[in-house]
């Protein structure tokens, strides 16, 4: 049986953080040591994790992380971004229960420091917190070629197939 497009969902999530010196720099849960500054927020600023759970939402029309957690509630500050993923993903079980991801891709753009020597650490981390296979987790690095040098912005996609 061939299945149609109405097995077929995608959702795309978009995040950019302001970055400061102080900050840690959190990228798909993987700390980027040599990072002089970090994103400025109410949670961690993962801005990729960030992206990922808004494209997990809007994949189901489930609104988006800002409506899931407010950065006006004191209880997220902080917080770690793998728990809102973890969240995003539970909401998307219990609207969707037979969809499962099957791929994810995003795009980090940041000037410095270089991302290429933290790809497979970063792909083996979304991998094991999406529950994918690590090839089914494209990433692309990009700078702002000096356009946008104090931000971190991340943009995600992702694919779900009916079971």
């Amino acid at each position: 049986m061939m299945r149609g497009m109405d097995d077929v969902r995608i959702g795309f999530g978009e995040d950019a953080h302001r970055l400061a010196a102080g900050r840690p720099l959190v990228l798909g849960g993987v700390a980027i040591a040599e990072a002089e500054r970090g994103a400025v927020a109410h949670s961690d600023g993962d801005a990729l994790l960030h992206a990922i759970a808004d494209a997990l939402l809007s994949a189901w029309a489930l609104g988006d992380i800002g409506h899931h957690f407010p950065d006006t509630d004191p209880a997220h500050a902080g917080l770690d971004s793998s728990a809102i993923v973890a969240r995003a993903r539970a909401a998307v079980a219990g609207a969707a229960p037979s969809a499962r991801l099957s791929q994810v891709s995003a795009v980090v753009t940041l000037d410095r420091p270089k991302l290429g020597p933290h790809r497979t650490a970063i792909a083996e981390a979304l991998a094991a917190l999406l529950g994918l296979p690590a090839n089914r987790v494209g990433l692309t690095f990009k700078t702002s070629e000096g356009l946008a040098p104090d931000h971190v912005q991340a943009r995600a996609t992702v694919l779900f197939r009916a079971a």
